[in-house]
């Protein structure tokens, strides 16, 4: 038996969360997973999953394992990434992710710039408005909005990211403009389940600096902060939006700024990696390439003109 492969199969298994599902990501059949999975069990004489017919769980003794599995297999890929010659020079695939706009307007620029200077490189660009887990899907380097929660992820500030409330000007004409949060109690809104938006949304008291919630009721609700960006154009509601979301509307008088008084604190902007003994230098390339580049990209967004309320 090719342990090895008995250990990526099982893993695969587990963060698809079926043997179909691991299956499809390893191409191949899932009597040929299951045999692999089951020979694995045999081996090591332990019960690794529990099968049901919607999930797999993991025993106490699978948990144990896979966590061991997953050290074992990065370690052979990081030794064979350096046997290939990556610590030495900079090549192979980098995977890179962010929220799709974002992605689109500023990191993909970027990311086809480093491919002209780095022909020996290869780029995938993950791009979602939910977070992904590096580790998991085996992605290299992310873009993140907000704070970030403890983790062992080595990050890098870029600057920072204002919030900002705004709706088209026939909405503000048809209902007034909110004088205070409290007012969007009266407004139709446009919520999207990205990250950092939800329906609390988080203001400043602008005299005491104390930030506080209001819960919005949305008329409408998607999964995509692009769709939120044409709904409150199309003046269904207002809306929450990070400000390199909504710079080009509001300058174009598509979108107008409500509340900015109120505006929370600007967000902070990181990219962050997993920790390695040794980084890659195709990883250590594109940071430096990136880095500055997305950092100058905030200044200017920070000095796009918005007309005050």
């Amino acid at each position: 038996m090719d342990r090895f492969e008995a250990m990526s199969m099982l893993l695969a298994a587990v963060e698809k969360g079926s043997l179909s599902a691991g299956a499809r990501e390893m191409g191949v059949a899932i009597p040929t997973l299951s045999r692999k999975v089951g020979e694995l069990e045999t081996l090591l004489g332990a019960q690794l999953l529990t099968r049901t017919t919607r999930k797999l769980s993991l025993t106490d003794a699978g948990m144990a394992y896979v966590a061991a599995a997953r050290r074992i297999l990065d370690q052979v890929e990081e030794a064979e990434r350096e046997a290939a010659g990556e610590f030495k020079s900079p090549k192979g695939e980098l995977v890179v992710t962010s929220s799709v706009l974002f992605g689109h307007l500023y990191l993909l620029p970027i990311v086809s710039d480093f491919l002209a200077a780095f022909p020996d490189i290869n780029i995938r660009m993950v791009l979602g408005d939910r977070n992904t887990d590096l580790v998991d899907d085996h992605i290299d380097m992310a873009v993140r909005f907000g704070d970030l929660p403890d983790s062992d992820m080595v990050a890098t500030r870029l600057g920072s990211m204002r919030s900002i409330t705004c709706g088209s000007p026939a909405l503000l004409k048809k209902h007034g403009r909110p004088d205070t949060p409290s007012d969007l109690e009266r407004f139709p809104c446009v919520s999207t389940d990205g990250p950092m938006l939800s329906p609390m949304w988080q203001f400043r008291d602008p005299t005491s600096l104390t930030s506080f919630e209001i819960r919005i009721t949305p008329r409408l609700q998607v999964s995509a902060a692009l769709s939120a960006v044409e709904a409150a154009v199309q003046g269904v509601g207002l809306v929450r939006l990070l400000h390199y979301q909504a710079v080009e509307l509001l300058e174009a008088n598509k979108l107008e700024p409500v509340l900015e008084a109120f505006e929370p604190e600007p967000e902070p902007v990181h990219i962050v990696h997993v920790p390695r003994t040794q980084m890659p230098l195709k990883l250590r390339r594109f940071i430096d390439h990136a880095a500055p580049r997305l950092r100058a990209s905030l200044v200017r967004l920070g000095q796009a003109s918005v007309q005050p309320d």
